[in-house]
């Protein structure tokens, strides 16, 4: 049996009052126990305080446990330095976040507690604190096997999906869909509806193409981030995701990070999960204006055929999962098919922490791109190569071997070498290792067919502006981090003695 409790639910900020009673007012914190008395914390906002004294008054000493970051924006962090478990001797907790390429989990949790800002600095707690810096990969936790996969924010995010028993728990927050402009232009369109068609961006299945998530053909997202999204949350029995804005709201929220509760159901249903918890609620949504979000995605689900159960994340609520008789032998699991996705590796030579500064090609044709990207990635240890046209993309990417490549679909050229040519002459490289470089599409233009066209010729993923600097750094070192990152996923360090990262 897994044991899952919310201890807060809120996005953003806390939000206290009687407006917020019912569903809660803290941010995020969720609490998991598996069978074997695994702890397991994912996130630590506000509401972490309140699970920390829970912990104490059990008496159980010592106190061991894994706390799993998604990321380290101030909601998800916030209640770290007054989590009691970690003040007193004798306790021990690993502790896991996104990091990498010169940025480490226990780095991020430091700065919040500088001398300037709060009087207990990490080194001083008395607990023994194991830091682990995540890429995508798997690790075990307890009895537990967690897969990591990052998701689509303004910073470098993970999300955690939990398997154990049989039973399956994906936590998703801090997600935003990567197909943003199709789903808001669908939202005029068509505000109810079945799944199929544009909602996001789905188009049948073609030969050739990937299988469903239950491995059938039919429809399935065009953007390969958003098949691996739906892929990550396939045949889950309970989804904790993102909802914090409506449909309507979006249109006002683009790139800051976050899902529609109606998208948070179209994923669920396109992956065959049984239960979806709406989660990071708005801040300034009181519980009469939750219930009516969850009155909508019922009716949204329900309108698509689908039998899934849509509630809203409550704090101090406990959900259990009965674990569930596999045998030996079963055809490959729907996350079997998720791991294997999740452990490509390109071939690439070593960079960053265990070689040279990792080199970008940024392929375009506009000067205010280029001098925009330039400057977005400035304070990242990168070498920056710009090329104008697509000979001398072609060219540059064949002689520097570019770790990543940003590249211009309707990039000009001679003789039809545009930006989507290009793509498709680096797919044909007779070496593995500029054959396999990621290659994002980055373009004004959120068509379909110009999405469609770009994957067809070998992108790894696509970009469409207007695009903060923080967002494109995250992109490009997600792609980075995919490509350096040991199949484990794992850095560790100690403290407070230890404050070198080693492989684990």
């Amino acid at each position: 049996m897994m044991r899952i409790r919310f201890w807060g639910t809120r996005g953003s900020r806390p939000q206290p009052g009687p407006g917020t009673l019912r569903f809660g007012g803290n941010t995020l914190c969720v609490e998991v126990r598996t069978a074997d008395g695994t702890l397991i914390v994912l996130d630590c906002g506000s509401g972490a305080p309140g699970l920390g004294q829970a912990l104490l008054a059990s008496g159980e000493r010592p106190l061991r446990g894994h706390l799993l970051f998604t990321h380290t924006h101030w909601d998800h962090i916030q209640g770290f330095p007054f989590f009691a478990p970690f003040i007193l001797p004798g306790n021990e907790w690993d502790i896991y976040g996104p990091g990498g390429l010169g940025h480490h989990i226990k780095d991020g949790l430091a700065g919040q507690m500088d001398y300037a800002y709060f009087p207990v600095q990490l080194e001083q707690l008395g607990a023994r604190l194991r830091f682990h810096d995540l890429g995508e990969g798997t690790l075990g936790v307890g009895e537990a096997v967690a897969t990591t996969c990052f998701l689509n924010h303004t910073t470098p995010t993970i999300g955690y999906r939990l398997e154990v028993g049989g039973a399956t728990f994906v936590y998703a927050t801090d997600h935003e869909p990567h197909m943003q402009h199709v789903l808001t232009e669908a939202r005029a369109r068509e505000p109810m509806g079945t799944l199929a068609g544009d909602r996001l961006g789905m188009r049948p299945n073609g030969s050739g193409g990937a299988d469903g998530p239950n491995g059938s053909a039919g429809v399935w997202p065009i953007h390969r981030e958003e098949r691996r999204h739906v892929e990550f949350l396939a045949g889950a029995d309970l989804v904790i995701h993102d909802a914090q804005y409506t449909l309507a709201e979006y249109q006002q929220k683009l790139g800051w990070g976050h899902s529609p509760a109606e998208y948070a159901v179209d994923v669920a249903v396109a992956a065959g999960v049984n239960r979806l918890a709406l989660f990071h609620h708005e801040p300034l949504r009181e519980d009469g204006g939750v219930d009516q979000v969850v009155e909508h995605c019922r009716q949204r689900a329900a309108a698509a055929g689908s039998a899934l159960q849509v509630f809203a994340a409550t704090e101090g609520d406990l959900l259990e999962l009965p674990e569930r008789p596999t045998s030996a032998g079963a055809a490959p699991s729907a996350n079997g098919r998720a791991a294997a996705l999740l452990s490509r590796r390109t071939a690439d030579a070593p960079f960053g922490e265990s070689g040279g500064d990792p080199a970008i090609l940024f392929a375009g044709h506009e000067p205010d791109a280029i001098s925009r990207f330039i400057v977005a990635l400035q304070p990242e240890r990168f070498r920056i190569l710009t090329a104008h046209d697509g000979e001398a993309a072609l060219a540059t990417a064949r002689a520097e071997r570019p770790t990543v490549i940003v590249l211009d679909p309707r990039l000009p050229g001679r003789d039809g070498l545009d930006g989507l040519a290009v793509c498709q002459a680096i797919r044909a490289d007779a070496e593995a290792a500029r054959r396999n470089v990621p290659v994002l599409l980055l373009t004004h233009d959120p068509s379909l067919d110009l999405m469609e066209a770009g994957f067809a010729a070998g992108a790894s993923d696509h970009l469409t502006l207007p695009f903060t600097s923080g967002r494109m750094r995250t992109r490009v070192r997600n792609w980075l981090l995919r490509s350096a990152t040991p199949s484990s996923g794992i850095h560790t360090a100690d403290t407070p003695a230890q404050r070198e990262l080693v492989t684990a």
